[in-house]
């Protein structure tokens, strides 16, 4: 997509930098706390709604779905409409649609309000990015792209969770909706009064509506697929089936029908015509699967296993924010004044995250926030250095006329690498829990000896509270069953946590491969490109 803007003069700078990128990552905040709110809500939204878990999914869905397709609409949008003003609106709207779903009762405006919700996160995420990098010089770039990351990746993996728990205990979900619009507004007005060049006049050219409804039923199909799969035993539900089948065959027919669109279509493949890009774009998946699968991997340990509540759920991630932040600031410092290459920090980032989660993968049912600490903080410490690597990598080679195209592109790709990375896990931790049912049952049978004295101990400490005989013989092999469900689900968890620090394991040499094979790759392309314009110069004389 044509977009450019043109860089703000450095005598103004100094006056509307601090509001436009304060507004920014403000408005990147409220997308954050409105894309977590399932997370620890959902049982107190379904209470209130009188959903099923079927009738509720659709809330996931329609947020999540359309939040991919403002990734991708958004740059066409840029550039028909002043990016401030779009922005505004975006967030206007996430603030307005989360207002009147704190006060809504009926289920199926909730879903509609979802959907606005996602729509307009996924545009303001795009366009805030863009205009930073757009408005500002590229030696910058780094400590600007590392505040918006704060609104936009650490909020929502640390900050969001903490803030909801409490919200939740003290109060009621809908005030999770009612703390999103003084932020919603707060960032609208700051952004209301910068004043930011127009944007450079770019070529109009027509919506591709036929690309538009293409994507759009593939990523729709896509996300509940990737969001309910687990919940279907995947391919035994007719629906998941055909759902993957639409998915993946309106995805093959987008691609074909954005190749013959020849430039004129959704997607900008020319952006692949970069080294940078093209890799950051690989990572972006991976990255997506380690953000997304540890933040639902630890408070969804806490809550099932420990009996946290959702403010100690919430408030277990929010240490490793500061380091979040921090590793943030200290990477931009050493790429901007020490001029520090991005991809160095990418291997320690990586480094990190797999040792933190192979930590986590030791804990048991009598852990506790202390014994998480240490992992949870060394997590926070390594997506902080990955995340601005694999961002500035993407996009500081990118162009006015399709960065906007790049930043929709990469969001995309690490949402899905954050479904595909959710729902593995989800599913590995199920078939997991049956498994270690089966396996620990096994052993646990009525001749032996040691069952028999742990069901004779219980039974008489349950008389001893006033219970009859044959109710606490009951109740003691009730006992015994459940404490053999939670030993299989802490085996369960530790095996997903164990997966995820594999992932990177057998991830980090395939991504040196490739990156390898992109530079040589784009060195021949070089010795080519030279090659013919010798000839052509050759030809000429």
């Amino acid at each position: 997509m044509t977009m450019a803007v043109t860089a703000i003069p450095e005598r103004e700078r100094s006056t509307t930098g601090a509001l436009l990128v304060t507004g920014i990552v403000l408005a990147a905040l409220t997308e954050a706390i409105a894309s977590t709110v399932l997370s620890l809500g959902r049982s107190d939204i379904i209470g209130d709604t009188y959903a099923t878990p079927d009738e509720f999914a659709w809330l996931d869905v329609g947020y999540t779905s359309f939040k991919l397709i403002g990734f991708m609409t958004a740059p066409w949008l840029l550039s028909r409409i002043h990016p401030l003003r779009l922005i505004i609106a975006s967030t206007l709207a996430m603030g307005l649609a989360c207002a009147i779903a704190a006060m809504a009762t009926r289920l199926d405006l909730l879903v509609v309000l979802r959907v606005i919700q996602g729509f307009s996160g996924g545009t303001l995420l795009v366009g805030g990015q863009a205009i930073i990098f757009l408005a500002y010089p590229r030696t910058r770039q780094p400590i600007l792209q590392a505040l918006f990351a704060m609104g936009a990746v650490v909020a929502p993996a640390t900050i969001a969770p903490a803030l909801q728990g409490w919200l939740l205990d003290s109060q009621s979900w809908t005030w999770i909706f009612y703390s999103i619009v003084p932020v919603a507004l707060g960032a609208a007005g700051l952004l209301l009064i910068v004043d930011m060049p127009m944007p450079a006049k770019a070529a109009h050219r027509p919506f591709d509506w036929i690309g538009f409804t293409l994507m759009s039923v593939a990523l729709f199909s896509l996300t509940y697929v990737l969001s309910q799969g687990s919940r279907w035993d995947w391919f035994e539900e007719p629906r998941i089936l055909w759902l993957t089948v639409i998915g993946m065959a309106t995805l093959l027919a987008f691609l074909g029908q954005q190749v013959l669109a020849k430039g004129q279509g959704l997607l900008d493949f020319t952006l692949f015509r970069s080294e940078d890009f093209s890799f950051a774009f690989i990572v972006s998946f991976v990255a997506g699967a380690a953000l997304f699968g540890s933040a639902f991997l630890i408070p969804s340990f806490a809550v099932s296993v420990l009996a946290f509540t959702p403010t100690d759920a919430g408030q277990l991630l929010l240490p490793s924010g500061a380091l979040f932040i921090g590793a943030l600031l200290l990477a931009a410092y050493l790429m901007q004044a020490r001029h520090l290459p991005p991809f160095a920090t990418v291997p320690f980032g990586i480094l990190m995250i797999m040792v933190a989660m192979w930590m986590l993968s030791g804990s048991t049912s009598e852990s506790g926030a202390d014994d998480m600490m240490a992992a949870v903080l060394l997590r926070g410490l390594g997506l902080g250095f990955l995340f601005l690597s694999i961002t500035l990598i993407a996009f500081s080679n990118l162009n006015s006329r399709n960065l906007a195209s790049g930043i929709g592109l990469f969001n995309t790709g690490r949402q899905l690498g954050g479904l595909i990375g959710v729902a593995g896990l989800q599913t590995l931790i199920d078939h997991n829990v049956a498994a270690n049912v089966a396996v620990l049952a096994a052993d646990v049978t009525s001749g032996e000896i040691a069952v028999l004295e742990r069901l004779k101990i219980t039974t008489a400490m349950l008389m001893a509270k006033g219970m009859e005989g044959a109710a606490a013989s009951r109740a003691a092999t009730s006992l015994l069953g459940r404490a053999v469900t939670s030993q299989s689900t802490v085996i369960a968890f530790d095996t997903a946590f164990n997966a995820v620090a594999l992932l990177f394991l057998f991830a980090a040499p395939v991504l040196v491969a490739i990156k390898i094979g992109l530079a040589k790759y784009a060195k021949a392309r070089v010795r080519q490109s030279q090659g013919e314009e010798v000839v052509l110069q050759s030809l000429r004389r």
